[in-house]
C-alpha cells in the first residue's frame, strides 16, 4: 500500500477538470489565488466528453472577460433565439427583437480545449488520473485532499476545497446531513451527431403527438439532433435509419426538407432534476454538476455552472481581501439561483415531452401542451419571459 510521500501547500484546492473546476482556477489565477485542480479521469476522457452547447449571453461575457472569447468569437454561432413547433406549424420566438439578448452556440467540449490550452500557456497545476482522492477535516482551518498520482501519495492542504467533480463525484459524500432533492422523467433523449450542415437557422423544440425533438448544431458542418424516447431504451434498437425516420416525421413541416448526413455519433441520456439542499460545509464547497443537475430541455447546465464558479470566485477574492459577505453569503444566492433555473428547466421539460402512452391523463396533457404553446407563442409577454429565462437570468 502507497504511503504518504509527498506534502503540497495551496489556496485553493479543486477536484474536478471538467469546465467548472477550469474556469474557477482560471478565474481565480485571473485575480493572483493560487489553486491545485486534481482530476481522475484522463486528459483525453476530459476534451472527449460531448456535453451541452449553448451559451447564455451572460456566459459568453464572462468567457470573454477573462480572455477565454477567441475561440467563441472565431467558431460560435449566435442565435437571436429559438423555434417552437408543435400543430404542425413553426413559430419564431425572437430574444434579440423582444429583450435585446442573444445565445451562442459553442460546444462544452471546446470551452474545456480552451481552458485547457489557457492553464498550459500559464502553467497552471492540474493534476490528471488522481486514484483514491479523498477530502478530510473539510469543516476545520486547514482541509486536505488526499491523492495518488504517478505512485505517489499527496496530501494537498488548503485554505478551502471546492466541489467541482460531477453528480457521481466524491465532493458532496463528506457533507452531513444533507438531503437530495430529485426527480426523475418517464423519458430520455436519444441524440446524434451528424456529419451534414444543419437544415435550420435556428434551434427548434418541437412537440409531436409522437414525442419531443429537437434540431440542434455544433457548427455550420455539424448538427446535432435529439428524439424523446421511453427512459428503458436501448441504443442498440436504433439503427440510423430509424432514427432519421422519426425525426423527419417529428420535425417535418410544409415547405422544410431535413438533411440527412453521416451519424458520427449517438446515446442515450436520461433525464433528471436534482439540487442538494447544501453546498457548503465548513470550507468545502461545491459548484455545478456537484451541487445540482437540470434535464437538458432549458439549455442550463453549463451555464448554472458557470454561475456558481462566478459567484463563489468572487466570495473568495474578497475573502483574501478580509471581506466574507459573498463567500458566506454563496450557498443562499447559489441555491436561490439555482430554484429559478429548475422550474424553467421543468417548464421547458413539461410543456415539450409527452406522457408516457401508459399514463391514463396522457391524452389530456398533450392537448394541455398544445393550449400552453399556443398561449406562449401568442403573447408577447409569455415570450418575453422565455426570451428572458433561456437567454440568461443576471448574477
Amino acid at each position: 500500500m502507497s504511503t504518504t510521500t509527498r506534502s503540497h501547500r495551496t489556496q485553493v484546492a479543486i477536484i474536478g477538470a471538467g469546465p467548472a473546476g477550469l474556469l474557477l482556477a482560471w478565474s481565480l489565477r485571473a485575480v493572483g489565488i493560487e489553486s491545485v485542480v486534481v482530476e481522475n479521469r484522463s486528459l483525453d476522457y476530459v476534451l472527449g466528453r460531448i456535453r451541452a452547447g449553448i451559451l447564455e449571453q451572460g456566459s459568453v461575457e464572462t468567457l470573454t472577460r477573462l480572455g477565454l472569447g477567441d475561440g467563441i468569437a472565431e467558431h460560435g454561432l449566435t442565435h437571436n433565439g429559438i423555434y417552437l413547433q408543435f400543430d404542425g406549424q413553426r413559430h419564431k420566438v425572437d430574444f434579440n427583437a423582444l429583450i435585446g439578448r442573444t445565445v451562442t452556440v459553442y460546444g462544452q467540449q471546446e470551452v474545456v480545449k480552451d481552458l485547457v490550452a489557457a492553464h498550459r500557456a500559464a502553467g497552471s497545476e492540474i493534476v490528471f488520473e488522481a486514484s483514491r482522492v479523498s477530502l478530510h477535516e473539510v469543516a476545520g482551518d486547514a482541509p486536505r485532499v488526499r491523492y495518488v498520482s504517478g505512485g505517489v501519495e499527496t496530501e494537498l492542504v488548503a485554505d478551502f476545497v471546492v466541489g467541482a467533480d460531477g453528480f457521481h463525484g466524491v465532493s458532496r459524500t463528506v457533507i452531513p446531513d444533507l438531503t437530495s432533492y430529485e426527480r426523475d422523467y418517464p423519458y430520455a433523449w436519444l441524440g446524434i451527431l451528424a456529419d451534414v450542415a444543419p437544415s435550420t437557422d435556428e434551434l427548434i423544440y418541437a412537440l409531436h403527438e409522437r414525442g419531443f425533438a429537437m434540431h440542434s448544431m455544433r457548427s455550420p458542418s455539424v448538427s446535432r439532433l435529439y428524439l424523446q424516447v421511453p427512459h428503458d431504451e436501448r441504443i442498440e434498437d436504433w439503427p440510423d435509419a430509424r432514427i432519421w425516420g422519426e425525426l423527419h416525421t417529428r420535425l417535418g413541416v410544409p415547405g422544410w426538407e431535413l438533411v440527412e448526413g453521416p451519424v458520427t455519433d449517438k446515446s442515450i441520456t436520461p433525464m433528471r432534476s436534482f439540487v442538494a439542499s447544501r453546498l457548503r460545509h465548513g470550507r468545502l464547497f461545491l459548484v455545478g454538476d456537484a451541487g445540482h443537475i437540470v434535464p437538458p430541455t432549458g439549455a442550463k447546465g453549463l451555464n448554472a455552472a458557470i454561475a456558481d464558479v462566478t459567484m463563489l470566485a468572487r466570495g473568495l477574492a474578497d475573502h483574501y481581501l478580509g471581506d466574507d459577505r459573498r463567500l458566506d453569503g454563496y450557498e443562499a444566492t447559489a441555491l436561490a439561483r439555482q430554484w429559478k433555473l429548475q422550474q424553467f428547466s421543468q417548464w421547458m421539460t413539461e410543456l415539450l415531452h409527452r406522457a408516457p402512452a401508459g399514463d391514463p391523463a396522457a391524452e389530456f396533457q398533450y392537448r394541455s401542451q398544445l393550449g400552453r404553446l399556443a398561449y406562449v407563442t401568442g403573447s408577447t409577454h409569455a415570450m418575453e419571459s422565455l426570451a428572458e429565462q433561456y437567454s440568461g437570468l443576471p448574477l
